[in-house]
Formats: structure tokens, C-alpha cells, sequence
């Protein structure tokens, strides 16, 4: 008579987190019950069916107010009453006066049909408020379950963010010193070609210094850097690096972590080219493939062996932000060009459809 299905939190919560006493879930169920419960005595009594019915209707209606009070009332209890136990009695105290008030108002019969209400009563309310109490405790431990998920799901994405900050932190004093101390040894040695680069230099710092902040880059941003960090290159060393740039346009518009294929370019020209006399080629391709996206940068330096020492850092640092962008799909691999030159390799799922 006074169980609901969706109650949604503790009988001991607050009154102002607790459900209406007559919530229209908890009077249907009141009502269905007790309706039921006066078509099985209306069966065995002398008064008419729907006298019965109305009678136990109003009983459930009245331990459901009891029910409803004792959840609220009062707000604090000692620590040796459970609100449980305090409904519990409560229910049985209150049934006989209910009981009574509903067997007056609906008009008065003899002491048998007085008896069976007060026994249905008596019987079956106790054990519906315990289902009531402890579905409802249930949900109350669904939903703050749930919370505690939703947090922890929150806390995740805060530390990914940060640490993602912090890589990206990494990532641009690295390049920036990188591409200056170039400029430096072009001044140093009195190269006519240090005022040119200087010049490009500034202009591409001013274009890309406030890409580095952002959480991530379409690859046609990406592209953009990486061509102007080459006609920088170019610049410094003219007649020993050649490059070429290929982009399937339907990659264009996918998203990655800023400075991902710069790190590889640089990677590819400071330890690939850089090092060898005869210097070399580098060659930048991105494409689609089976629903993968693939980033591939070969160059035709001094090769794996050789520049391994100088690979470690940018790398582990590469992968790392790939794994907190992409997570365990994405792919950074590393393999041999013969006769010399390293091919680093980039691929991962395209999650939306590309336009």
C-alpha cells in the first residue's frame, strides 16, 4: 500500500531531497495495492465489493501519509534509532487508528470485516515499507554512484588537459631554441643568408607561436608550420636539404596535437639531415586509408643508428600526447630507409566522418 518504484533517495535524506508524500507514482501504487487487497476480502464478506475496496483505499492512502511523515519528521534522529526501525513502528502504531478511521468513514460493519482490514493491514504494510525503503535506498546508491563516476570522469579530463598543457609546455622551448640556435650559427659563421632567415623566422614565429596553445590543429595548420619551418631550413642549409610536401585534402580538416608532424619534420632535420655532409631529402605525406589516417615522414639522412641518441626526448614526448589525444589508437612507429634514412610513421582511427 505504500511502496513506490521510483523513489530516488534515502528515507533518512533531508526533507528537501525527499519525494512528495503523494507523488502520483506513489498514489497509484497505494491505490492499485490496496484496491487489490479489497477485491480479495470483498470476496469474503457480507458487505458490498466496491464498500470494501473504497475502505482499503483509504487505509493505504492513510499509512501512506504515515509512510510520507516519518520520512521528514523528525529531521534529526539519535544515533541508536535508524529511520528504518522508526517507520517500521510507526506503521504498526498508526495501523489500528487508520484502520478505524477508514472502517467508520466508509460506514460501519460488523467486528469480522473490521478484523480482516486490520489484519491485511497489520500483515502486509510493514513488509511494502521495507521494499520502499530499500528500493529507495538502492536508487539513492545508483545515483550516488553515479556522481562518483561523473567526478572521477571529470577529474581524468582535467588531468589530461594538464598534462597535455605540460607536454605542450615541453614541446615549444624546445623547437624555439632549436630554430634559434640555427639562426645563431648562421651569424656566427657570417652567412649572408642570416638576415633573410632571421626575417622568416619572425614571421613565422608570429603565425605559429599562438597555434602552439592551442588543444590541437587541423592538419592543414599542421602542414602550414611544417612548410614554413622547411623554407626555413632551406634557408640555412640551401644546398643540402630538399623537401616535398604532399596532403590528401580529405585529411585536411582532422584534427591533431599542435606540432605533431613539426616534431617529426625536426626530428627528420636535425638528426637525419643535419648530421650527414652530403645532407638529404625530406619527404612529408599524409593520406587516408581504410578509415586510418596515416602521417609519414622519410628522410634520406644518416639513418636510424646514427641518430637514435638524439631521438629520445621529442619522441617519448610525441607519444605521450598522441596517447592522451587518441588514446591506445593511435600508432607512432619508427623503421629504416635503405640504403640509409628513417621513415617515422604516424597513424590513427578518423572518428568523424570526414568532409
Amino acid at each position: 500500500m505504500l511502496y513506490s518504484p521510483v523513489m530516488t533517495t534515502l528515507a533518512a535524506a533531508t526533507p528537501a531531497a525527499m519525494p512528495r508524500i503523494f507523488a502520483g507514482s506513489r498514489v497509484r501504487f497505494a491505490l492499485i495495492a490496496s484496491a487489490s487487497f479489497g477485491v480479495l476480502t470483498g470476496l469474503h464478506s457480507q458487505t458490498a465489493l466496491p464498500v470494501d475496496v473504497l475502505r482499503f483505499c483509504f487505509a493505504g492512502l492513510g499509512l501512506l501519509l504515515i509512510y510520507g511523515w516519518l520520512e521528514r519528521w523528525p529531521r534529526k534522529l539519535p544515533n541508536w534509532l535508524p529511520r528504518t526501525a522508526l517507520i517500521l513502528v510507526g506503521i504498526v502504531l498508526f495501523t489500528l487508528p487508520v484502520s478505524a478511521f477508514a472502517f467508520i468513514i466508509t460506514g460501519r460493519g460488523n467486528d469480522y470485516e473490521f478484523g480482516m482490514l486490520l489484519f491485511a493491514c497489520l500483515l502486509f504494510a510493514p513488509w511494502i515499507a521495507i521494499g520502499g525503503i530499500l528500493r529507495q535506498r538502492d536508487a539513492a546508491a545508483r545515483e550516488q554512484a553515479f556522481k562518483f563516476e561523473l567526478e572521477r570522469s571529470e577529474f581524468e579530463r582535467r588531468e589530461s588537459d594538464a598534462r597535455l598543457r605540460l607536454l605542450q609546455a615541453q614541446v615549444e622551448p624546445h623547437f624555439l631554441f632549436n630554430t634559434l640556435a640555427n639562426v645563431q650559427a648562421l651569424v656566427d659563421s657570417g652567412s649572408p643568408q642570416a638576415s633573410k632567415v632571421l626575417t622568416s623566422l619572425i614571421a613565422y614565429l608570429r603565425a605559429a607561436v599562438p597555434r602552439m596553445h592551442s588543444h590541437s590543429n587541423s592538419l592543414e595548420t599542421e602542414v602550414e608550420l611544417v612548410r614554413a619551418y622547411l623554407d626555413l631550413m632551406q634557408m640555412r642549409i640551401p644546398d643540402r636539404l630538399q623537401y616535398a610536401i604532399h596532403l590528401d585534402p580529405g585529411a585536411a580538416r582532422l584534427d591533431c596535437p599542435p606540432m605533431t608532424l613539426l616534431t617529426l619534420v625536426e626530428n627528420a632535420v636535425r638528426h637525419g639531415i643535419d648530421p650527414g655532409e652530403a645532407g638529404g631529402r625530406v619527404d612529408v605525406d599524409i593520406w587516408l586509408r581504410d578509415g586510418r589516417c596515416v602521417m609519414r615522414v622519410t628522410d634520406t639522412g644518416v639513418g636510424l643508428k646514427q641518430a637514435t641518441r638524439g631521438l629520445g626526448t621529442g619522441l617519448t614526448n610525441l607519444r605521450e600526447r598522441l596517447r592522451l589525444a587518441f588514446g591506445a589508437d593511435a600508432r607512432l612507429e619508427l623503421t629504416e630507409v635503405q640504403p640509409h634514412g628513417v621513415c617515422s610513421e604516424i597513424t590513427f582511427t578518423v572518428r568523424d566522418p570526414v568532409p
